[in-house]
């Protein structure tokens, strides 16, 4: 197995460099700033890039298009913006995949070191469901059918090194059972084969999973946050459910190139900050099924260099490796 080793991110996530000064140091920026969705139109990370874009718009005086950048689990993206000016005016829509790669390509696109968060505005729980003819009511008995028959159950996702993916290689980790991952083309396919019976189980986003499980046609065993969801308090997180020292959720926030003057770091901080906290913007984040959350840049980094720890074992115990 190729597992790449993690650089010291903390110091270098935290940094930024004394230079000249650039145009957005200013409070009217003479350029518009790029906010690089590495994925496509359409899903919770582009959904919640559309949310922050036009408010920082507002915040900045400037235009603030969206440009959607897919490809190999969202390197393109970070990749682009990586090699980018370090001078605000390019910025990535920073997930999961910056601190999952890391752990699962012998190569990136883009040395790691080379962007900086700027800050973290919001998380979105993932959901363990199971089909609800399959007679499992709780993680405890999943977990025991799972280990009555090592090796012969599957559950689903939507394709090899997500985030979701990860997910149920973490719970077998700290279960030590034995599970055949079988990768769809997608949640929606994935959350199918588990209405069908061809796979066991499956961790989903809880926003795209929400109206099956409202529905019927899903069965919510437990969801991986630390706290209980408001949209389905009555299921239980994964440590209540017994799984200690579980905790996964789908993050947002935004990132730029390393090298950023201190003065546009801390505009481009503070904007995030000021559209974090308004109310307006967390009932919105709340509507798209997201947790309004805010971390600093300082607090970003360290929450990212912990995630990358975790996800880091999570691959070697799993021997995943991406080309």
């Amino acid at each position: 197995m190729r597992v790449r080793s993690l650089p010291l991110l903390l110091a270098v996530l935290t940094g930024v460099m004394v230079g000249a000064p650039c145009a957005i140091a200013e409070l009217r920026p003479s350029r518009p700033i790029r906010l690089v969705v590495p994925f496509p139109p359409g899903g919770l990370i582009d959904n919640m890039a559309r949310l922050i874009g036009p408010r920082m718009a507002q915040d900045l005086g400037v235009p603030v298009p969206i440009e959607n950048k897919p490809g190999a689990g969202g390197n393109l993206g970070a990749a682009e913006v990586s090699r980018a000016a370090p001078d605000g005016h390019t910025l990535l829509m920073a997930s999961p995949p910056l601190t999952i790669n890391p752990a699962l390509y012998a190569k990136l696109p883009y040395d790691p070191r080379s962007l900086v968060p700027l800050g973290l505005l919001g998380r979105v729980p993932n959901v363990l469901v199971v089909n609800p003819g399959s007679g499992l009511s709780s993680v405890a008995e999943l977990t025991a059918r799972v280990r009555a028959q090592p090796g012969q159950l599957n559950y689903g996702s939507n394709g090899n090194g997500t985030s979701l993916h990860l997910s149920a290689e973490l719970y077998r980790t700290l279960t030590g059972t034995q599970v055949v991952h079988v990768p769809f083309r997608g949640a929606a396919a994935g959350l199918a084969g588990v209405m069908g019976g061809e796979v066991a189980f499956m961790f989903d986003n809880l926003p795209s999973a929400l109206g099956l499980i409202q529905g019927g046609k899903l069965r919510a065993l437990a969801v991986t946050t630390p706290q209980r969801s408001s949209v389905l308090p009555q299921v239980p997180t994964m440590q209540e459910a017994g799984i200690a020292g579980y905790q996964v959720f789908a993050w947002f926030g935004l990132a730029a190139p390393a090298g950023l003057t201190a003065a546009v770091h801390q505009r481009l901080e503070g904007t995030l900050e000021r559209i974090a906290r308004n109310e307006e913007m967390r009932i919105a984040v709340a509507k798209a099924g997201a947790e309004p959350a805010w971390l600093d840049a300082q607090g970003t980094a360290a929450f990212m260099q912990a995630d990358s720890a975790q996800w880091k074992k999570v691959a070697e115990f799993a021997k995943i490796s991406l080309d």
